[in-house]
């Protein structure tokens, strides 16, 4: 019998392994030394945008003119209707007794019977002209408001609304209805006081007898006095504030031309890799 690994031709000697020679091809060579990048700095805070604010629309403002001038026009109606009806002895619809009452009067003059005692013919033509200008300049002055200035945003509308109603007055009756009565011991003091100075004043505890429109007009004027001492004035009034600076790098750190980002130096020198 043959063997039969006779004639066989013999396979690959194997080689001895070199420790050293192994372990240097297990450990990977160290990656080529690059500078290191740094890290982009974080943007500065930033405000939301704001939108800015608009001014009063002409909306309000003829919403609030027409809703003073329908309370005046329909008071005084009912005044001219109710009080006209009244017992002459007893003209007056008292509410709080020796202080506020209702009293139908006719003014043909301005505030305080200014003017009443003049021809028709001066009076009416010279109200009508200071109406209609002090009509042109409120509308004049309200679209020029800021949004900041809330307090002539409503009293020039009430002033419109109060000269409107005074105005249909003059137009229609040439005389303006008052109603309104008041009567207090302080006026009746402040009367004597004028009378000192004045010989022909006429000494009364009663206030010149006035209407809704005059107490529109009153408040307008106050709201106008008002924004005359809070209001801020200038462009900054209505401009958003404004986002705060970027922070300024370390002194001595270089900035990179695109990025405007610091750059950091490195000193460090490569290192070499292993035999």
């Amino acid at each position: 019998m043959t063997d039969p690994h006779d004639g066989a031709p013999a396979g690959p000697l194997e080689q001895p392994v070199d420790p050293l020679a192994a372990t240097s091809l297990a450990t990977p060579a160290p990656p080529d030394p690059v500078a290191p990048v740094p890290a982009p700095a974080s943007p500065s805070p930033r405000l939301p945008a704001q939108e800015p604010a608009e001014p009063p629309t002409f909306v309000f403002f003829g919403i609030v003119a027409a809703v003073s001038l329908v309370l005046d026009v329909a008071t005084k109606a009912w005044a001219e209707i109710t009080l006209s009806r009244r017992n002459p002895m007893e003209p007056t619809i008292e509410l709080i007794p020796d202080h506020l009452g209702f009293t139908l009067a006719y003014n043909p003059g301005g505030a305080w019977g200014l003017f009443q005692n003049h021809s028709e013919y001066i009076r009416r033509p010279f109200f009508l002209l200071v109406s209609l200008l002090a009509i042109a300049f409120i509308i004049n002055l309200y679209g020029r408001l800021t949004p900041g200035q809330r307090a002539l945003k409503w009293g020039l509308p009430l002033v419109l609304g109060g000269a409107l109603g005074n105005l249909s007055d003059r137009i229609v009756r040439s005389n303006v209805i008052d109603f309104i009565d008041y009567q207090a011991k302080w006026i009746e003091s402040m009367n004597r006081l004028v009378s000192k100075v004045q010989k022909s004043w006429v000494v009364t505890d009663h206030w010149p007898t006035f209407n809704v429109a005059d107490i529109a007009i009153c408040v307008g004027v106050g709201l106008m006095a008002v924004d005359m001492f809070t209001s801020r004035r200038g462009p900054s009034a209505s401009l958003p504030p404004k986002p705060p600076a970027p922070s300024a790098p370390p002194s001595g750190m270089p900035l990179s031309p695109d990025l405007a980002l610091p750059v950091t130096t490195d000193t460090t020198p490569p290192l070499k890799p292993e035999p």
